[in-house]
């Protein structure tokens, strides 16, 4: 395996507060990793700079082999890393279709191509009877779907998953983990921010736990559920397993 995605003494500051400080890693080809910690670790900025929507203070991240942190989002999606975000909004009145047809403009030279390109993306989220349905009357778990699905249709070679399984029944979560752990045997690695714990831990090769800003851990899901500094800092005694 190769580094993909390369962190590099990463810092975020918004005035006086310090969001992001000194976090490195790396994320190699073909992984799962999870990326944990509390509300207000940092993560989300994380994948606010990852993906070009904000700069960083300090640091550099480099994206299969080419540094990107000063480049724009298209740019960064261009070059085969893409994103959702934890609050899905879908182009409500089009087709759940022509949503993922937008993404894959990125690729596709025309829009037949784009049209095919999409519904093959749709059927990989399990998605395919739902074409023709307008975005804004689906439910949440198949609007998760669809946010992966607009993301996946951009032909990433790395996605930022921001807690695609949020609120989601543990049927729905089961589903979902299913398709999350095919797209490595498709050629896409991920990195996934996500607070539910039987997700983070039954999928992730790797976890990274931030806590105020900082790096405060990494492992195997195994090592991570006893690494004293992370129990105390996040897991604190909870059941979240079953979360």
């Amino acid at each position: 395996m190769s580094a993909l995605l390369e962190v590099r003494r990463l810092a975020k500051q918004f005035g006086g507060l310090s969001a992001v400080e000194d976090v490195s890693f790396a994320v190699e080809t073909g992984e799962i990793v999870g990326l944990i910690g509390p509300n207000g670790a940092g993560k989300t900025t994380l994948f606010e700079m990852a993906s070009g929507f904000q700069r960083p203070t300090r640091g550099e991240i480099w994206f299969d082999g080419t540094r990107i942190d000063r480049l724009s989002t298209p740019a960064i999606c261009a070059r085969g890393l893409a994103r959702t975000f934890q609050i899905v909004r879908p182009f409500g009145d089009m087709t759940v279709l022509d949503n993922v047809i937008v993404g894959a403009f990125m690729r596709a030279p025309s829009p037949k191509m784009a049209r095919a390109h999409a519904a093959t993306i749709l059927a990989q989220v399990h998605l395919a009877g739902r074409c023709d349905q307008v975005a804004r009357t689906l439910t949440l778990a198949d609007r998760k779907r669809l946010e992966m699905a607009k993301a996946l249709a951009t032909g990433p070679k790395l996605v930022l998953l921001d807690e695609v399984m949020a609120g989601l029944t543990r049927v729905e979560t089961d589903e979902i983990m299913e398709i999350v752990r095919a797209l490595p045997r498709a050629g896409v690695t991920i990195l996934m921010v996500e607070h539910n714990m039987h997700a983070v831990m039954g999928l992730s090769d790797r976890v990274i736990v931030i806590h105020h800003g900082r790096k405060i851990g990494e492992g195997s899901p195994a090592q991570i559920a006893e690494n004293p500094a992370v129990v105390a800092a996040y897991l604190g005694g909870r059941d979240d397993a079953d979360a």
